[in-house]
């Protein structure tokens, strides 16, 4: 009977023999997430408040001003409940939104903005502008549109349905 060579994970080197999606994106992810982060800390915040702030702006300006519930963001973002509490804690501590009860659903929440969180939001818009040029600037206008065309299409529901699909076919 012949030994089976035991091999340890340390002996595979996954990079190597195949390029990881994954972990480029999430390089590619964090590298930017640190940019923008160095942009907005003059105006005291980091790059994910920004975007949730932004994302709460968005979603009640096409609500007639009426503010998305926590599970709105957490569809909107595609991230779990408790994430989009645990974000938003900071912000309400800060005074930037405030968590008021759902009209008819009393379990249900809306993050609204305050003014200093609009205030806010709007003098991060200036350092965002200024750092999104330059990531602009130095990848090329072309590409640029392009990794934002692919990063849209991974983050969208057809992918998702697409990828599992692909899965269900392989089995």
């Amino acid at each position: 009977m012949a030994k089976s060579k035991n091999v340890s994970v340390a002996d595979i080197d996954f990079l190597d023999e195949l390029a990881c999606t994954n972990t480029a994106l999430r390089l590619a992810a964090r590298r930017l997430g640190m940019l923008y982060d160095d942009a907005f800390a003059e105006v005291g915040l980091k790059s994910t408040q920004v975007s949730l702030l932004a994302e709460i702006d968005r979603l009640a300006s096409g609500n007639d001003g009426v503010p998305p519930t926590v599970q709105d963001l957490s569809a909107k973002l595609a991230i779990q409940i408790s994430a989009v509490t645990h974000a938003l804690r900071p912000l309400v501590r800060d005074r930037l939104v405030e968590l008021r009860p759902h009209e008819q659903d009393g379990r249900a929440k809306r993050v609204a903005l305050t003014s200093t969180g609009m205030t806010r939001l709007r003098e991060a818009h200036g350092r965002w502008t200024e750092a999104n040029n330059r990531v602009e600037k130095v990848l090329g206008p072309k590409s640029a549109s392009q990794l934002r065309a692919l990063a849209d299409r991974v983050s969208s529901d057809e992918f998702l349905v697409a990828y599992d699909k692909a899965r269900a076919q392989e089995r």
